[in-house]
């Protein structure tokens, strides 16, 4: 088996296909059995965020597993896979582990380092697990993944730099609102992780009065009691509207909430000296609707916009040093990943030896039938002993050369000299499983 890495980012995407990509929780099932069931992909992980929808997935060929996987994401954008070739990215083995790596320290996010992206790299493989789609290669690849994330926020200092994507929107915010947002009231749509966010951040920046709508009241209600907030339920959203200066909308909704005919209407019985209402739109589908950004008196902020703004921010200082991070442990999986896959082929090798041994015994049975049985016993032991010997040194030398640059030609070779047949399993098949570790993007 093979990794494969297929997806769509703010990098390669405008929100609009992103939107037409994303898998809601209650579709994650669905889409995962479909992308299993495929003829080429045996395991698979799927990445829906604000900012990226991806797949990691062991196929059992590239070219077969590619067409599987963006045939699938065709099928949950509505369109034809020829239409998303432009926007989607493929990374292929040690290039698939370089990003998934990357993608868990934070230094594939819109804003470098934020640590949301690793929490939700966990929730997938969890997910992915539950639904029975994880196999063994990704779950060593999501687990290491995880552990790497938890390196690169521990021993270094990317966290300082690497604010959340609400921080950051906040920031972009501040100039609209003459760079200041203390004692400005502010909305917060949604009680999710990013809405949750939404209000922790605003507490520690001085904003206020909050308040926070959801659908839920109750979970509105919760969310709004622990930062001293009030709570309003989604049919005052309108009313709300109109006595803020700051929105955060980050809602799991399909169909925008924030329509044009709602702001429009909040604008309006706004005072103009208050300056802009701004709204921060950090939903995959977009919580604000079309035409909202033309109104006057309204400032509107979403993915697309912030990735442009943020696109020549300054890179933190300590990415070097997550980047030597990642660097040093991509090579080591790959190492690994090198050395397992000549398992199999060891073990066929020994297994190939084995029957030799047995067919020859039991010829020297026939040859001989006035061996007694402690005889045979010995000679057999004599001859097992022999076989083990010889094959000692060339099979602990095999694997360390397959677990170095270019050893899978050593493997092949093996397979080759000793015509050896090897099920096409998943190296970690022979390995045992490791503990995966306790414990951004939306």
């Amino acid at each position: 088996m093979k990794l494969l890495v297929v997806g769509a980012s703010y990098r390669t995407a405008p929100v609009a296909t992103l939107e037409r990509l994303a898998v809601s929780p209650s579709g994650l099932d669905r889409t995962l059995g479909r992308l299993v069931a495929q003829p080429y992909v045996s395991e698979a992980v799927l990445v829906s965020t604000c900012n990226r929808v991806e797949v990691y997935a062991a196929v059992s060929g590239f070219h077969g597993g590619l067409g599987d996987i963006c045939a699938i994401l065709a099928e949950q954008a509505g369109c034809q896979p020829a239409a998303l070739a432009n926007h989607l990215y493929v990374h292929f083995d040690s290039a698939a582990v370089d990003h998934v790596f990357r993608v868990a320290a934070g230094l594939d996010s819109m804003v470098i380092g934020e640590a949301q992206i690793l929490g939700q790299l966990r929730d997938a493989y969890h997910w992915a697990s539950a639904a029975d789609t994880a196999g063994r290669l990704l779950h060593e690849l999501m687990q290491q993944a995880l552990r790497v994330g938890k390196r690169a926020h521990s021993e270094t200092g990317i966290d300082r730099a690497g604010q959340s994507v609400v921080t950051a929107a906040l920031g972009l915010a501040a100039g609209h609102l003459d760079d200041d947002l203390t004692g400005r009231p502010a909305l917060i749509v949604g009680a999710g992780a990013m809405g949750s966010l939404g209000v922790a951040t605003l507490s520690r920046l001085g904003a206020g009065p909050l308040t926070v709508a959801n659908r839920s009241t109750d979970r509105a209600v919760r969310l709004a009691e622990s930062y001293g907030a009030g709570a309003r339920p989604m049919a005052e959203l309108a009313e709300t509207l109109s006595t803020v200066d700051i929105v955060v909308a980050a809602t799991a909704s399909t169909e925008p909430v924030l329509t044009r005919e709602v702001v429009a209407a909040a604008a309006a019985d706004r005072d103009p000296g208050r300056g802009p209402l701004v709204l921060l739109d950090l939903a995959v589908p977009r919580d604000v609707g079309p035409g909202v950004a033309e109104l006057p008196g309204v400032e509107v902020i979403d993915i697309d916009r912030m990735a442009a703004l943020l696109a020549d921010g300054p890179v933190a200082a300590d990415a070097a040093a997550v980047e030597r991070i990642v660097a040093g442990e991509v090579e080591s999986f790959l190492s690994w990943l090198r050395g397992a896959d000549v398992a199999p082929t060891v073990a066929a090798l020994r297994g190939r030896a084995d029957d030799v041994v047995t067919a020859e015994l039991r010829r020297l049975a026939q040859r001989r039938p006035d061996l007694s049985d402690d005889q045979r016993a010995e000679v057999a032991r004599t001859v097992h002993r022999v076989v083990q010997r010889l094959l000692h040194q060339p099979t602990v030398r095999v694997r360390q050369l397959a677990a170095e640059p270019g050893g899978d030609q050593y493997t092949a070779l093996l397979r080759e000299l000793f015509d050896l047949e090897v099920p096409q399993t998943s190296p970690v098949d022979t390995v045992p499983d490791i503990t995966p570790p306790t414990g951004g993007e939306r």
